[in-house]
């Protein structure tokens, strides 16, 4: 049973990094629209809160790279190496709470916000740390505008969305992945 837990986490995983790959083209002819609702975030979120925290963590690290390196967008620095460790930490967090905590509705909504906030904290201090290596400054406004402010109508969608993913998800007579 375990070898079919750990094939089904495999293929969903799998399939969480296409979606990865294949919603940004939704918002991907408007950059500014596609900053906007993150579209990265979602299969993530999901991966992690569905899958378990090291392939939400994985995830989350390859999707952009993989992206920025075949397609040219995101572009790779410093973009695409803060995100990698933006989703990272999506994943991981994500994935982590959901799985020590009570799968119950107001546990989800508290994994997600957490994971919202971690992720948003960790892509700052990358970026903070990309900017001065490569000679910039990254400031403090700099980073509201980017995980805040530009980012209300993603963070509006994840909020919304990711929750009643889980649930239906997460639900054993849909997709049985408890060891």
């Amino acid at each position: 049973m375990k070898n079919h837990s750990s094939l089904l986490k495999m293929i969903l995983a799998a399939l969480f990094l296409a979606l990865a790959y294949v919603l940004p083209f939704l918002t991907g002819q408007i950059p500014e629209i596609g900053a906007m609702l993150c579209p990265l975030h979602i299969p993530v979120l999901l991966c992690g809160f569905i899958c378990g925290w090291p392939w939400g963590l994985v995830l989350g690290f390859v999707a952009p790279l993989f992206r920025s390196i075949t397609l040219g967008m995101p572009v790779l620095f410093p973009t695409a190496v803060c995100m990698a460790f933006e989703l990272a930490a999506y994943g991981f967090v994500a994935g982590l709470m959901h799985r020590k905590l009570p799968r119950k509705k107001p546990y989800i909504y508290c994994s997600l916000l957490t994971a919202m906030i971690i992720g948003r904290l960790v892509w700052g201090a990358a970026m903070f740390v990309c900017m001065g290596v490569s000679g910039g400054s990254f400031t403090f406004a700099a980073f509201l505008a980017g995980a805040i402010t530009n980012a209300i109508p993603g963070i509006i969608v994840q909020i919304v969305l990711i929750p009643v993913l889980v649930m239906i998800l997460d639900n054993p007579k849909v997709i049985n992945l408890r060891d």
